[in-house]
């Protein structure tokens, strides 16, 4: 049965490897459940119904993905656009947290009708080659800095921004340890290496007082919040700016993140198209809509879906087990704060490498291609944004070639998309 729904066979895979995967791709964005109700809580949302909503947010779409798509992506409520609806949307422009869930929905339901109406796969087939590519490295370039984040490797610093931590910090030491033992088996070819990178890590944590063994490992879910989204409310002319800078953020995150992971995994061709796309991009708008409904902020593809790839998910079972797990989570989450975000700060690093490989296809010996990939690919870690860094890449390259003379180069979907940034960005 697993054979024919998921053609495992042809994906040269199989079902170990894809359990592992799922497993993999769990435990690297777990953290998600605990983060994601804080966040919120500034937003007026009671912290115990949105770690149940959270889970089930990510739970029905990943199993989705799975089961429609066959792909190895999972979803879950996307961060920055989370602390965007909290801080900006309810605190900034005090507007009750119904309200902000009815505009997720309302711009999922937008790029419902873009999937349904071709737009957004069009867009996604008039970038050039070497524009996903950076894309790609770009995106592996936020995995790796979050990952040092999580380790203590990297800090904030008032003056520098960023700066490096301190290994006197036992957590820099436990993060240092386990990338070492997850490099160490990758190295032998031990199948599963992040996945027991990541258990080994957390078991030095707990050693180490850089972990804790939950005081409760079941609890019953909390739904008091489910369903309480205002769309009405949200259909105010006032409202537009706010709905299209929530689309155009999670139009361009999710595509970044499919052309990155789907390159990882030797899925697209070689145009960088990916089969069955306009299943996944439909799920993933049916994830935002389902993410206002759960009162948990928009759901979409993660980008640390790239960790369960990396260990040789390939097929749409990986998605089923993350979602399995995600759906399960809604009554053990208790229990999953035994993995602390230095155990899979390891995973995201060594995710974050695997995904600089695509910088080789990347021709930067012509300034009109190579700048504008550049861009991207400093632009998506320096801003913590997908969709800024693409946006700074696609006014870039349609400048270049328009001053170039090379205006028959520029497909009109990427000068219109341009234009759209550059409005995003005046607003």
């Amino acid at each position: 049965m697993l054979e024919r729904l998921f053609k495992l066979k042809a994906n040269n895979t199989d079902v170990k490897t894809e359990v592992i995967a799922g497993v993999t791709t769990f435990m690297t964005m777990a953290y998600i459940i605990f983060v994601n109700p804080t966040i919120l809580e500034a937003a007026g949302l009671p912290k115990v119904p949105t770690v149940a909503a959270t889970a089930l947010a990510a739970a029905i779409p990943t199993l989705l993905m799975g089961l429609l798509a066959n792909y190895p992506f999972a979803l879950a409520s996307g961060m920055g656009l989370n602390a965007a609806l909290a801080y900006t949307v309810v605190v900034g422009m005090g507007l009750p947290w119904q309200t902000a869930m009815g505009i997720i929905f309302v711009e999922g339901f937008i790029i419902a009708v873009l999937v349904v109406t071709r737009v957004r796969q069009s867009v996604m087939h008039a970038i050039p080659m070497s524009l996903k590519r950076a894309i790609g490295v770009g995106i592996g370039l936020l995995i790796a800095y979050l990952g040092l984040q999580s380790a203590g490797w990297i800090v904030g610093n008032q003056v520098t921004l960023t700066s490096f931590g301190s290994f006197h910090d036992k957590k820099a030491l436990v993060a240092a340890v386990g990338l070492v033992l997850t490099a160490v088996l990758m190295a032998w070819g031990v199948r599963g290496a992040i996945l027991i990178g990541i258990l080994g890590t957390s078991v030095l944590a707990l050693a180490t007082g850089q972990g804790s063994i939950p005081q409760q490992w079941i609890g019953m879910p909390d739904f008091s919040t489910f369903a309480q989204l205002d769309i009405l409310g949200a259909l105010r002319l006032s409202l537009l700016a706010t709905i299209f800078a929530f689309l155009i953020t999670d139009f361009f995150d999710t595509m970044g993140t499919v052309i990155a992971i789907g390159g990882e995994a030797g899925f697209t061709d070689e145009k960088g198209r990916l089969p069955r796309l306009g299943r996944v991009l439909m799920v993933d708008s049916f994830a935002a809509m389902w993410g206002g409904i759960c009162s948990a902020s928009s759901a979409t593809t993660y980008i640390e879906s790239a960790a369960g790839v990396s260990v040789g998910g390939r097929t749409g079972l990986t998605s089923v087990v993350t979602g399995i797990l995600f759906l399960s989570a809604v009554f053990i989450a208790p229990a999953i704060s035994i993995v602390p975000a230095v155990a899979t700060a390891p995973a995201l690093i060594i995710v974050g490498l695997l995904l600089m490989i695509l910088a080789r296809e990347i021709p930067f010996d012509q300034i009109e291609e190579s700048l504008p990939a550049f861009l991207i690919m400093i632009g998506i870690p320096l801003s913590l944004s997908i969709s800024r860094g693409i946006g700074y890449g696609f006014i870039a390259y349609v400048l270049i070639k328009l001053l170039r003379g090379k205006a028959r180069e520029v497909h009109p979907l990427m000068l219109a998309v341009s234009v759209l940034f550059a409005l995003s960005f005046a607003l």
